[in-house]
């Protein structure tokens, strides 16, 4: 029998944790920001703590342009495109479903077709030198200027009413994982479904009257292992917490 990974101790719900200082750069379109790009199995939230810009939005029922200020909270579910918009000193706190999935691949760029199409032309792309310094800097600019190129064009077009080409790049993302589901699987079933699993057990023992496993209550707590990372969406202070991976896996 094979052994799945244990995860004793994740965050509530097991979500993942990271703080994102949205980038400055600014695009082709005359927009300061991140990376398009969009997961495949995990909603994805963010608490604004500082700052101001906005969050824009593809899905099938179009473009959005939300706004972010200190206080709010904005979410998306799987398949819909996002790009993080500077407007000013933005500073997010992003909380990631199925903590350990997106940082083993669950999420597509939207690079041009042509990127798209050949996997290992993807790879290229989409992957940072290790490290924070000027090449990887580099690297990161160029991967979100390709990422750019191809969402404006999925942005014309939805809102144009043709929805073909996201529709698209939806499938196209989702043959690009298709081969790492089984190992998504493996951390989901160690994660998000342990923590379910462990509250259905918990429901039991007190419906029982033998809540034995408050005996095990404690505390735990961690502080962010990385500072200054490149993410796809801005620079990125990151946890070594169970489930998560450093950094983000492409490959």
């Amino acid at each position: 029998m094979v052994s799945e990974p244990e995860l004793p101790h994740p965050l509530p719900g097991a979500v993942g944790l990271s703080h994102l200082s949205a980038y400055d750069w600014e695009a082709a379109d005359g927009v300061c920001g991140g990376s398009p790009h969009l997961h495949l199995v995990c909603t994805e939230a963010y608490v604004v703590t500082g700052g101001r810009g906005a969050v824009q939005t593809l899905s099938p029922d179009g473009y959005r342009d939300i706004p972010l200020r200190p206080g709010s909270v904005a979410w998306f579910t799987p398949g819909t495109v996002h790009r993080m918009v500077q407007g000013g000193d933005l500073r997010i706190t992003v909380l990631m479903q199925n903590s350990g999935l997106p940082e083993a691949g669950d999420a597509v760029f939207t690079f041009p077709p042509e990127v798209l199409a050949d996997p290992e032309r993807y790879a290229a792309a989409a992957t940072l030198p290790p490290g924070t310094g000027v090449d990887t800097e580099k690297a990161a600019r160029r991967r979100r200027d390709l990422a750019v190129e191809g969402y404006l064009v999925l942005r014309e077009a939805l809102a144009a009413g043709d929805g073909g080409a996201y529709l698209e790049f939806q499938r196209t993302a989702a043959r690009l994982v298709r081969d790492k589901v089984p190992h998504w699987r493996e951390l989901w079933r160690a994660g998000a479904l342990a923590t379910a699993e462990r509250t259905g057990a918990q429901l039991d023992a007190l419906e029982a009257g033998e809540p034995a496993y408050l005996t095990e209550a404690t505390a735990h707590e961690s502080a962010p292992t990385r500072l200054g990372g490149y993410g796809m969406c801005g620079r990125r202070d990151e946890y070594a917490l169970p489930g998560t991976t450093l950094p983000y896996e492409v490959k």
